[in-house]
């Protein structure tokens, strides 16, 4: 926390009043790239916005949560480890968007399955597999994309 502060020129005693742990400062960090994600989820252009198939949307964006995690790993791992990363609101847009989609392709106990769906998302399972197990992002986008449409193909 002091090299946080140092580098914003400002006082520990004034970062510990807005942000209490260095995990606040991570979720701080972390928000903006994630609120940009969430508009394009929201707005943006298919697949990644409205108007693909449940399974090609939820292809996107494991594609584009592996690129969030593969450029901040460092944040996420800081912010969304344990079970910190249930109560983060990013967590709760993640695990709404992807029910939509279940619903949408009218999958069996939704809510049973979401969870499952965003457990390969977790940064500490990201960084297993890149670092310890030496998988690409690309290809664990790619595993998880084929798993998204094989779950949620039409039936």
């Amino acid at each position: 926390m002091g090299d946080i502060a140092a580098a914003a020129r400002v006082g520990r005693a004034t970062l510990y009043r807005r942000f209490p742990d260095t995990a606040s400062v991570a979720i701080a960090l972390l928000d903006e790239h994630e609120h940009q994600l969430q508009q394009q989820l929201l707005s943006g252009a298919p697949p990644l916005g409205p108007g693909a198939a449940p399974g090609d949307r939820l292809a996107a964006f494991y594609a584009a949560m592996i690129d969030l995690l593969e450029q901040h790993l460092h944040l996420a791992l800081g912010a969304e480890t344990g079970h910190g990363r249930f109560t983060t609101g990013a967590y709760g847009f993640w695990r709404a968007h992807v029910n939509s989609l279940l619903r949408e392709a009218k999958t069996p106990s939704p809510d049973a399955l979401v969870d499952s769906l965003l457990a390969p998302l977790a940064p500490e399972v990201f960084q297993f597999q890149r670092d310890q197990l030496g998988i690409s992002a690309q290809e664990i986008a790619a595993s998880l994309g084929t798993m998204a449409r094989r779950l949620l193909e039409p039936s």
